[in-house]
C-alpha cells in the first residue's frame, strides 16, 4: 500500500504524499521522528542523547533563575527592615539617609555575585 492510498483510506492528518516533479512524502515532525527511529536505532539514540543534552542545559539555567528570585525576595526583606528599624523617623528627601538602601543592596550584590552594582 502506498502512502497516498493509506492516507486516503485512513483519513490521516499530519502526513501526506505529493506527486510530481517536486513531490514527496511529508509528515509532522513527531511522525517523522517515530518513523526514522523505527528504521534506524542509531537515529533513535542520537535523538535521545540530544533530548537529554537539551534538558541538562535547561536545568542549568534554572539555577540562575532560583538565585535571581532569592535575591529579589531577600532585597525586599532587607529594604523593609531598613525602612522599619534603621530609618523609622527620617524624612527621606530631606536627610538623604535613604542612601542606606543602596549600600544594603551593594552588600547583597557582593554577597551573591561578588561584585557591586557599579562594578
Amino acid at each position: 500500500m502506498s502512502v497516498t492510498e493509506w492516507c486516503n483510506k485512513t483519513n490521516a492528518i499530519g502526513i501526506y504524499s505529493k506527486r510530481g516533479k517536486y513531490g514527496g512524502t511529508y509528515a509532522h515532525k513527531d511522525i517523522a521522528f517515530e518513523f526514522a527511529s523505527s528504521i534506524s536505532p542509531v537515529f533513535k539514540l542520537y535523538l535521545i542523547k540530544e533530548f537529554e543534552r537539551l534538558k541538562t542545559l535547561e536545568n542549568s539555567n534554572r539555577e540562575w533563575d532560583v538565585k535571581r528570585i532569592l535575591t529579589k525576595n531577600n532585597y525586599i526583606i532587607h529594604t523593609d527592615a531598613i525602612k522599619n528599624y534603621i530609618l523609622p523617623d527620617n524624612d527621606y528627601y530631606k536627610d538623604r539617609e535613604w542612601l542606606k538602601y543602596a549600600e544594603e543592596a551593594d552588600i547583597l550584590n557582593v554577597a551573591l555575585f561578588n561584585t557591586t552594582a557599579k562594578e
